[in-house]
């Protein structure tokens, strides 16, 4: 499993990566866990509908083919993207959606926040706020995209969209529960925390 730390980088720019990646790899091709922060941008899902949002002001707008509604992507979000071949794991969408979440659920708990997970609306939620998101592709028995979770970043973009496509659905952010952790640091935990739950 390799990790490659990769700061902070346009979201369009490593999508593509992340496609070409995905495309050329072969059963020899190692698994690999990329970790990154992006410039502000709001991402729309395959199925994302632009009813969700409500006033983007100036920020860009991304049409991308990982699953889910819409989300908003800044510095001081730790997103851990998961470039694996599932077969080779022997997992499937469900199985790997579920390790996400409990990767930071794991996370949060290291740093003495209960967190839990909900079937209905899939991702990351403290005292039913979310503080971490789901956004899958799966391709050629693999999978990229991944996870996001709210280190200590201006959450006040997610009100100018439906996050997820939940109307009034509040967010919450590490730094809200007096953590001050660098946003590379989190990510690198999460990962961890990952690995440990697909071995």
């Amino acid at each position: 499993m390799i990790i490659k730390h990769l700061g902070v980088q346009p979201y369009e720019n490593v999508w593509h990566e992340m496609q070409h990646f995905t495309q050329n790899r072969t059963s020899e091709t190692l698994d690999e866990i990329w970790l990154v922060e992006h410039f502000p941008v709001f991402t729309l899902g395959l199925n994302g509908r632009r009813e969700h949002l409500l006033n983007v002001r100036d920020i860009p707008v991304l049409q991308t083919d990982r699953g889910g509604q819409v989300t908003y992507h800044a510095q001081g979000q730790a997103v851990v993207y998961v470039l694996f071949d599932l077969k080779r794991l022997n997992l499937n969408s469900q199985q790997i959606v579920s390790h996400l979440e409990n990767a930071m659920i794991q996370t949060l708990a290291d740093f003495q926040i209960s967190a839990e997970a909900k079937a209905d609306a899939r991702g990351v939620y403290i005292q039913h706020k979310k503080i971490g998101s789901i956004g899958l592709r799966i391709k050629k028995n693999g999978c990229y995209h991944g996870l996001s979770l709210n280190n200590d970043m201006d959450l006040t973009p997610f009100q100018f969209i439906n996050p997820c496509g939940y109307e009034n659905l509040e967010m919450t952010k590490l730094a809200n529960f007096g953590v001050i952790v660098e946003t590379s640091n989190l990510a690198e935990q999460i990962a961890f925390n990952l690995i440990k739950e697909i071995e």
